[in-house]
């Protein structure tokens, strides 16, 4: 019997996901087994494999599902002033990140952890999002309203700096969500040079 009695695959599915996701993020993916997974979910531990193929294939699909959701999720305004687009984008990249962390984890630490062809794919998703700001950026430079000397490793620093915002929030810690945006957008529009 491959399924725990009474399990359905409409839940059983997410479950794996969701599970998987905050073991590898609390453990690191090479220190989880599919049997920790099939523990944790409450099925046997061949009954994974009628959700996924190997562990490997089920890190992939939750990086790339978080990386196809962030891009999906973020929406530009290319004909709005690009300060309010950086502006818009910080808040945006805060808010998704806070919202994912155990996603934002993975796609930024277990990438070492996929196969050449699998960290190619996660790759090109990122690098879509990263040309987004970057065009932003590009924008900024052009209308005069920012000073950057490499628009593309300015948007490498942000993203990092954006991106750390999850290893240390606290929800119902001394600053709030709004009160972080601010600060961090303070900081972006010094980082780019803005007045």
């Amino acid at each position: 019997m491959a399924r725990t009695q009474g399990s359905r695959a409409d839940i059983t599915g997410p479950l794996i996901r969701d599970h998987a996701r905050r073991l590898f993020a609390r453990q690191g993916y090479a220190a989880v087994s599919m049997r920790q997974i099939a523990s944790a979910v409450g099925v046997q531990a061949g009954a994974l494999y009628a959700y996924t193929p190997d562990k490997q294939a089920l890190l992939f699909d939750l990086m790339e599902s978080h990386m196809r959701d962030l891009l999906a999720a973020w929406q530009d305004e290319p004909a709005a002033d690009p300060l309010q687009r950086l502006e818009n984008f910080v808040r945006f990249h805060i808010g998704f990140s806070l919202d994912h962390s155990d996603a934002v984890f993975l796609s930024y630490m277990e990438l070492r952890n996929l196969t050449p062809d699998n960290h190619a794919r996660i790759a090109d998703l990122r690098g879509r999002y990263e040309t987004a700001l970057e065009n932003i950026l590009r924008d900024g430079i052009e209308s005069g309203m920012m000073f950057v000397d490499d628009p593309k490793l300015a948007t490498m620093a942000l993203i990092a700096m954006l991106t750390g915002v999850t290893n240390w929030y606290r929800e119902g810690g001394r600053l709030d969500r709004q009160r972080i945006g601010d600060i961090y957008w303070g900081l972006a529009r010094g980082a780019v040079g803005a007045a």
